[in-house]
């Protein structure tokens, strides 16, 4: 049991709360990138397809083929179209933030309750990269596609941290209006 990754699916699991309690409460979702959340629903959808059993099953398809598409036929057997899909996925999630960081920046101003969402979806990304060093140290697992587009993540979340550590003790949470961080050192 690796607490790290409990604790990082909890933190996402809160982030994701919060954002549905701001939207259900203020019956708006003013402040939250909507292209974000495109490029997240797009990244579950392909990390988790493979759970509802959809294969394709190419290799059978193209295994009756002889000749030129012999090549083909075993580079893709070679990857699942799940695995690629699992890849694709993690790399989106990487890249997936930046369209509401870019949005909180050349607004200047976030609400207290979207700056807690940002903030525990970057703790959820820290605490995955414990997780990671955990397992390599444990179970000497090294997983090179997750482990550099979670560092790359965690970096895009790394100045949102410092604003979030350095102004978080100014904001009030009695008012949901209030714009609580400012980026205008951006």
């Amino acid at each position: 049991m690796n607490v790290f990754r409990i604790l990082g699916d909890l933190s996402h699991l809160l982030a994701m709360i919060l954002l549905l309690g701001k939207i259900w409460r203020s019956k708006c979702c003013t402040g939250i990138s909507g292209k974000s959340q495109i490029l997240f629903a797009l990244v579950f959808t392909t990390r988790y397809l493979d759970l509802v059993r959809v294969r394709l099953r190419l290799y059978k398809k193209f295994k009756k083929f002889n000749g030129p598409l012999l090549g083909l036929a075993q580079s893709l057997a070679a990857f699942s179209l799940t695995q690629i899909l699992w890849t694709f996925s993690i790399y989106l999630e990487s890249v997936a933030i930046l369209p509401q960081l870019f949005m909180i920046s050349k607004t200047g101003e976030a609400e207290t309750i979207t700056t807690h969402y940002l903030f525990f979806l970057g703790l959820y990304r820290a605490l995955y990269l414990a997780n990671w060093i955990r397992r390599y140290q444990t179970e000497n697992f090294y997983d090179q596609i997750a482990v550099v587009s979670g560092v790359v993540q965690t970096i895009f979340y790394c100045d949102f941290f410092y604003l979030y550590v350095t102004k978080g003790r100014s904001w009030d949470d009695s008012n949901d209006a209030d714009t609580g961080l400012s980026y205008s050192s951006i």
